[in-house]
């Protein structure tokens, strides 16, 4: 298990320290990690002096965590600290003593907060004892004893427990969660300017510069097949995997319920209480692949869409609502839309004098793929009906250990508890307005320029338009290798079903794309309703600013391209103006076999589509236009 408290840590003098991130400067408006460099040899060491002695005495609020459990000889060793207050950002602010007795800064990479955390790297420790102190000044403020054994030939097979998906003692701390939050913000972290993205999660997991529990079991957990890994969940799952995936690292208890999906009168309910104690069905002889099977079939045959709407109420559900604030607006947090889908947050970003706070959060598709998305009312949906559940942002429902077996706390419970206390209805009792002007004001507290709040809106819908270049470029890619034509499921399905359908075809994803657009469009007109939210230029009257606004977007839509493959692979660039413009053709864009043309509404007879060669079937097509009416009037059918 990943050690954590104040008392134990590793380094070495020839240590080579990953930096991830941009330069400090700037860093954390562009959505990087700070990084702090040690300093010199011949510098004055800025951090604390490492304790001698039998212990450590240190604060008590943050706590010192170190990875792989084993600490072996040659092999990285990471230090990652976590607080929920900030953590010194001074250069030699982590310091470790080695086996040789010397003192030795490392280099911190920064995150959150909050929570806030700074992370470490030896590249190659040696063998021996060492001690790790974070401070500030003089002041200690967490220490940690480790123990680097010697290196390991290969890396250890161990036998599934049998008993139990994975051996799991105690429960959730402060600490793990805060630890858990930071190890999802670092391990999707970007600039701010970009749109990363995998093509499924493993890929992510096994990158050790961004994943600091890689191979933390020394199992070759992180390795390619047929060693480690393989998942590739889709947006319903991929909270569930990430929180397995840590809880299974650290030796903590998971859980996940057995829920409905609702229907057109009644809100989703979870029943049977699912968790990582079950002794596991798969007859796999590594715990890795035991745990591999856990997830990919236990795990992601159980839990779906309709897990994340249970309404806010309810004491069954594996998550519960949380207050509209910055401290429960971490990353970890899901957000579950009304229409069946489920983003968790990765990173908060402050707002300066120069641009709005930003939230952002990662999703898995059905093909796998899982990609970073900015919060916007255009990519967040939010509505309020019985029938729907209860959507919006929640948090994983805490585990206790009674008797010797696991519960779920009820919503009472977390409201008293230490460690969350943040269980709330509020968000449901706003309204829809009040929703979003409640998370604006959490993640913008100062009015925003009217301008910069248009063009970080337009941003946001470019973003929208290339992922979505992905996702018809996936299924275009599945047809040219020769497989049948996808069948089209009836009704409501379209949105959710199983098989090619669910992974190739993007109904859910367009309709929140004309959304998107209508949310672009209107704002002008939002700013001029509401200048009491805007930073309104001096001289201006609100329907002057609305006329320049209308100017504006006109602009930045003209001026920003995307580009998509048609059928005979040649590139053809759209702006996003064209995209606006299509909008009443997008509404039957999301059929897999249509070609590329058809899915970007190309207009028929246009030089742009005459590479199309293929059309969906007829029958298809009908069906389409029968379903056209959810899409013009942006309201997906409830589930039947």
């Amino acid at each position: 298990m990943v050690s954590s408290a104040t008392a134990s840590a590793t380094a070495s003098p020839t240590a080579a320290v990953i930096a991830a991130g941009a330069a400090a400067a700037g860093a954390a408006r562009a959505g990087a990690l700070r990084t702090s460099t040690p300093p010199g040899s011949g510098d004055a060491l800025a951090g604390p002096e490492v304790p001698a002695g039998e212990g450590c005495a240190a604060r008590g609020d943050v706590a010192l965590f170190v990875s792989p459990a084993t600490p072996r000889a040659g092999v990285p060793l990471r230090i990652v600290a976590v607080s929920s207050r900030p953590l010194p950002a001074t250069p030699g602010a982590l310091v470790v003593r080695t086996p040789q007795g010397g003192s030795v800064p490392l280099a911190l990479t920064q995150g959150g907060g909050p929570p806030w955390w700074s992370s470490a790297e030896i590249a190659s420790p040696a063998a021996g004892s060492y001690r790790a102190a974070l401070g500030q000044g003089a002041e200690v403020l967490a220490c940690k004893d480790i123990s680097v054994a010697e290196a390991a030939d290969a890396p250890s097979w161990r036998a599934p427990p049998g008993s139990a998906a994975w051996r799991s003692a105690g429960t959730w701390t402060a600490a793990d969660e805060d630890l858990y939050a930071a190890w999802i913000e670092r391990l999707f972290d970007a600039p701010l300017a970009e749109q990363p993205s995998w093509r499924a999660l493993h890929e992510v997991l096994r990158d050790q510069r961004r994943n600091f529990l890689h191979n933390h079991l020394g199992q070759g957990e992180d390795d390619p097949p047929p060693r480690g890994l393989s998942l590739d969940p889709d947006c319903a799952d991929l909270p569930y995997f990430l929180r397995a995936y840590f809880a299974f690292k650290l030796g903590l208890p998971f859980g996940f319920s057995a829920c409905t999906r609702g229907g057109p009168s009644v809100s989703p309910g979870c029943g049977r209480f699912r968790s990582s104690d079950e002794r596991p069905t798969s007859k796999a002889r590594s715990a890795v692949q035991a745990f591999n099977h856990f997830l990919r079939v236990t795990v992601a045959d159980t839990v779906h869409s309709g897990s994340g709407r249970v309404p806010s109420t309810s004491d069954e559900g594996d998550y519960y609502p949380v207050a509209l604030t910055a401290e429960s607006l971490r990353p970890g947090t899901i957000f579950a839309d009304p229409y069946g889908h489920v983003l968790m947050v990765a990173k908060r970003l402050p707002q300066t004098a120069d641009a709005g706070g930003v939230l952002l959060a990662v999703d898995g598709q059905p093909d796998g793929t899982v990609a970073r998305r900015r919060y916007w009312r255009g990519n967040f949906l939010f509505a309020l009906d019985p029938s729907l559940g209860g959507p919006g942002f929640k948090r994983f429902r805490p585990l206790v250990r009674e008797r010797g077996r696991l519960r779920r706390l009820t919503n009472d419970e977390i409201a008293q508890h230490p460690a969350y206390g943040d269980y709330s209805r509020d968000q449901h009792l706003r309204g829809v307005e009040g929703f979003y002007d409640k998370v604006d004001a959490v993640l913008s507290p100062d009015p925003l320029d009217p301008q910069r709040a248009l063009l970080e809106t337009v941003q946001a819908l470019e973003e929208q338009v290339r992922g979505r270049v992905l996702s018809v470029r996936n299924g275009q890619e599945y047809l040219a290798k020769g497989n049948a034509s996808v069948d089209m499921p009836k009704g409501a399905e379209i949105f959710e079903t199983v098989g090619p359908w669910e992974d190739f075809s993007t109904p859910s994803r367009d309709l929140r794309l004309l959304i998107a657009i209508d949310v672009v469009r209107g704002l002008p007109a939002r700013v001029e309703r509401l200048p009491a939210r805007y930073a309104m230029p001096p001289g201006r009257s609100p329907s002057q600013v609305r006329a320049e606004l209308e100017g504006a977007l006109g602009r930045e839509l003209q001026a920003r391209q995307i580009t998509y493959p048609r059928t005979d692979g040649s590139e053809h660039t759209l702006t996003l103006a064209d995209v606006v413009a299509r909008a009443e053709a997008l509404e039957m864009a999301y059929n897999p076999n249509d070609c590329a043309e058809v899915r970007w509404g190309a207009p028929e007879g246009s030089d742009e589509a005459r590479t199309c060669t293929r059309r969906a079937p007829w029958s298809q097509r009908i069906k389409m236009q029968r379903y056209r009416g959810w899409f013009r009037d942006r309201l997906r059918p409830p589930r039947g």
